[in-house]
């Protein structure tokens, strides 16, 4: 027989339940896709409070079929897969404050290397407390504290539809795109850009605290031509760089070791990028560079501790064409898109490989969208990236 606790348990979980369904839902700001929106990413840029009233809950499914085109074992190789849902829950905490969270819905592997999933997953993306600080008709200003956004990620998947691929920066471990911190965004005075810098633990959302050492980040983005008539209008520049720095493993010495290490290995990155968006094309480049120190020995007499240096960099560029989109009564929802990504991984021992995607999008709602795409990662001369081809069919369905 069940017990009054657990009943009474049960009956909060459902109503609870029952309280989420009903509540009306808004628009994602940080996972929609493309879009004609302007060059500074809602999700960072400080937007007005809502009503005392308001309760918004949103959600973003990934969903994907892949077939593998590649030669030898894996060739034809091919699944259904649902990547992940973003849930995401926005309410009011009185005047001049509010709280984001979103959720990452996703089925874990076993282990890298291992095909075997543990079932379904949730945790938290997103999760923070925010104070607008600065209200004026000229500019406005954010202070956020949890679980909050990277720098640059987001800011660049306001042009590159991240249901198809994640960002270069993102794809190819420059950072995670959210971390526990505090971050601050300020729009500038005429809307001519925004500031955004973070202080944050380092390891990223999907880990604790490691070490001692936090990360520091900052992003200038300029729209200089934004009060202007033509396709200069929406061209963004944005420099950002990230100051970071992890522990040694050898932090607490041992039996045998010379002693403990307290000093921090550098982990840094920086990066330029520009953009032009309006309702027929979106074009983007960027250039951004890593510095890497790693650790060899057992810091001991016989096997003394060396660091090493593993610093790489990227050149990114992508190009979204919407051709039917000026035309009255036309195919206006069609989008062909392409990207390449050059990424030295190391430059000591030129380990270099590419990366590239093309494909076609059409939405098939205003909330949903499809696309069949071809990504391909190929390796130059020496690397450590795996090779693949692969035929993709996305979906993307908000609600």
């Amino acid at each position: 027989m069940v017990s009054r606790a657990t009943s009474t348990a049960y009956r909060l979980v459902c109503s609870l339940l029952l309280v989420l369904t009903v509540t009306p839902g808004s628009a994602l700001m940080a996972q929609r896709p493309d879009s004609t929106a302007t060059s500074v990413p809602d999700s960072t840029r400080p937007s007005a409070a809502p009503a005392v009233s308001n309760f918004d809950m949103s959600g973003v499914l990934f969903a994907n079929y892949q077939y593998r085109t590649d030669r030898g074992p894996v060739r034809a190789a091919n699944k259904f897969d649902l990547e992940r849902i973003y849930l995401t829950f926005r309410m009011p905490a009185g005047d001049r404050a509010r709280i984001r969270l979103t959720t990452d819905v996703f089925q874990q592997q076993q282990s890298d290397n291992d095909s075997y999933y543990r079932g379904w997953t949730l945790r938290a993306k997103y999760a923070y407390f925010q104070y607008d600080y600065l209200r004026r008709s000229t500019a406005r200003g954010v202070v956020r504290f949890g679980l909050v956004h990277n720098a640059f990620i987001e800011h660049d998947e306001s042009y590159w539809p991240r249901w198809i691929s994640t960002v270069a920066t993102d794809r190819h471990g420059y950072f995670s795109s959210a971390d526990a911190g505090l971050a601050t965004a300020v729009t500038l005075p005429g809307n001519v850009g925004e500031i955004y810098g973070s202080i944050t633990n380092g390891p990223g959302y999907t880990s604790r605290e490691t070490d001692r050492f936090k990360d520091f980040a900052a992003r200038v983005t300029l729209t200089p031509f934004s009060g202007a008539i033509g396709p200069l209008r929406s061209l963004a520049l944005t420099a950002w760089s990230y100051r970071g720095s992890t522990g040694s493993k050898f932090v607490n010495g041992g039996t045998g070791q010379v002693g403990p290490v307290g000093s921090s290995l550098d982990r840094s990155r920086w990066g330029v990028f520009a953009a032009l968006k309006n309702s027929t094309f979106t074009l983007a480049g960027q250039y951004a560079a890593r510095s890497d120190e790693g650790e060899t020995g057992s810091n001991t007499p016989a096997d003394p501790r060396a660091v090493t240096d593993s610093s790489g960099n990227l050149v990114s560029a992508y190009a979204i064409l919407r051709p039917f989109a000026s035309r009255k009564n036309a195919i206006g929802t069609v989008s062909f898109l392409g990207r390449i990504d050059r990424v030295t991984t190391n430059r000591a021992r030129n380990e270099r490989h590419s990366f590239v995607v093309g494909g076609v999008t059409i939405d098939l709602t205003s909330s949903a969208s499809l696309s069949l795409d071809y990504q391909e990662q190929l390796l130059h001369e020496t690397g450590s990236a795996a090779s693949h081809k692969t035929v993709f069919l996305h979906l993307i369905g908000r609600f």
